[in-house]
């Protein structure tokens, strides 16, 4: 009746669109997900009295975080008398662009979902996912993928593996914020699979594919965005924000083979308050096949 070390790793868009809006409000976007190997780790024991507790290892979270969300969905659209206590150890920092609350949700709902005995197939839980956030599919699906619509539309792709340097600043950046500037683009002319695929077939990734929509409110907002950018493209010769940022990565080489060391680091010295990590993509998620098909 124990789930222990069960990870939820992070993401990166290697670009970002918004090529419209829904009537309701909703951006509509085009993006491509790479899950990376910086991860949470959630620990999960199950409970008789039907009660949800969350417990933080690490740095302390909102009290009712996505995970929590989850739990408590799961645990009512299923009709299940259990509960859980719910550990994080947490790693990826918030605020990031990097998807790390949803990840979180995702990995609750695949292990509860097993620890509780539910039997629910994938298609179930991503309907759930998607009313507790437009990434939480992702996460769930298991693969890196071109994603459409609010984030709910994934194609799975398999893609080179690759490093990449990500330095997230002190600062976190509401989302909100940034899809409610006045300088944000919604009407970028929509891409096409196709085109990705050829550009990564010729550059394996290295080139570079499209730009994120919602880097410059981001950089109007945040001068610490701008600064991390220009710190990686003067290292690397490339940088780009990840989601609504904060955090952003270069594109730092190709993996090859069984290399299992980066071929390059982090700019020494970072400001205070900063995280960075060489991270590696990961050709799946780690917990692919915990929900049947």
């Amino acid at each position: 009746m124990t789930l222990y070390d069960v990870p939820a790793p992070a993401k990166l868009n290697l670009f970002l669109h918004v090529v419209g809006r829904r009537a309701d409000g909703y951006h509509l976007l085009q993006s491509v997900f790479v899950l990376i190997d910086w991860c949470d780790t959630l620990h999960f024991e199950s409970r008789g009295d039907g009660a949800l507790a969350r417990h933080d290892l690490g740095a302390a979270l909102p009290a009712d975080d996505l995970c929590l969300r989850a739990a408590r969905a799961l645990q009512a659209q299923s009709g299940t008398s259990l509960g859980a206590d719910i550990s994080i150890d947490k790693q990826v920092p918030w605020g990031a662009g990097m998807g790390a609350g949803s990840s979180d949700a995702a990995t609750t709902l695949l292990s509860l979902n097993r620890l509780w005995g539910l039997d629910w197939p994938l298609q179930r839980l991503l309907a759930l996912g998607l009313t507790l956030g437009a990434d939480v599919p992702f996460f769930l699906g298991g693969h890196n993928a071109w994603v459409e619509g609010v984030g709910e539309r994934l194609t799975p792709l398999d893609l080179p593996p690759h490093w990449f340097a990500v330095i997230k600043p002190a600062a976190a950046i509401a989302t909100q914020d940034i899809f409610s500037s006045p300088l944000l683009v919604r009407d970028t002319d929509a891409a096409i699979l196709a085109g990705f695929l050829a550009d990564v077939g010729t550059s394996g990734l290295m080139q570079g594919y499209g730009r994120n929509d919602l880097q410059p409110p981001a950089q109007a907002a945040c001068s610490e965005v701008s600064q991390a950018a220009r710190l990686l493209e003067a290292r690397y010769g490339n940088s780009r924000m990840t989601g609504s940022g904060s955090a952003v990565f270069a594109r730092a080489g190709r993996i090859e083979g069984s290399e299992s060391a980066p071929v390059a680091t982090l700019p020494p010295e970072l400001p205070a308050g900063w995280v960075g990590r060489m991270c590696r993509s990961l050709e799946r998620h780690p917990l692919v096949g915990w929900a049947r098909d």
